[in-house]
């Protein structure tokens, strides 16, 4: 299976995942909030353009504010993320390339530890920005803070099980040099 054709696959299913699964679980807390949609953002190619990525950031954000009614939320969060992905993988990647040959991010492409870190990294940014716009609204610091840490602890642990649960085919890069 081409990689176009299984990234726009794991699009719809990361959105229709969101929209339909876990925008539907009854509120948890007020300050509890599942979000997921954005690892298909994480699990993009390494090689992948910036200017590719800031693209497909958008479209993922703008697909989900459609179904949310939120305009421009999830759009400015993903391009957010978009932008920010690649200077924290070019902090995290190794630079000894002879043993960094995987084609995307994953805990066995890049080690636990440096995947934690760069899904951490990128989902606090992109839930921090996104609930930020939330908070504009209503004014409370604390709610904003905790809303964020409750946020990115669920969103966390949503990954985490979703990278144990589904087992990747992770691809080498061919041509290093």
């Amino acid at each position: 299976m081409s990689d176009l054709f299984r990234n726009i696959i794991r699009f719809a299913l990361f959105i229709l995942i969101q929209v339909y699964v876990l925008d539907k679980v009854p509120a948890l807390h007020r300050f509890i909030v599942p979000y997921l949609y954005f690892l298909f953002l994480l699990w993009l190619p390494f090689s992948i353009s910036r200017v590719a990525l800031l693209f497909v950031g958008f479209a993922l954000g703008l697909t989900l504010d459609y179904f949310t009614m939120t305009p421009g939320l999830h759009a400015a969060a993903c391009l957010l993320l978009a932008y920010l992905r690649p200077f924290v993988i070019n902090i995290l990647a190794p630079k000894d390339t002879a043993g960094f040959n995987y084609r995307e991010p994953s805990p066995k492409a890049m080690g636990w530890t440096p995947y934690s870190v760069y899904v951490l990294i990128l989902t606090a940014a992109h839930h921090t920005y996104m609930v930020f716009l939330e908070w504009l609204d209503t004014g409370r610091f604390l709610d904003f803070i905790i809303k964020v840490i409750a946020t990115t602890g669920i969103s966390m642990l949503l990954i985490f099980t979703v990278e144990l649960l589904v087992p990747r085919k992770l691809k080498f890069r061919t041509n290093t040099a």
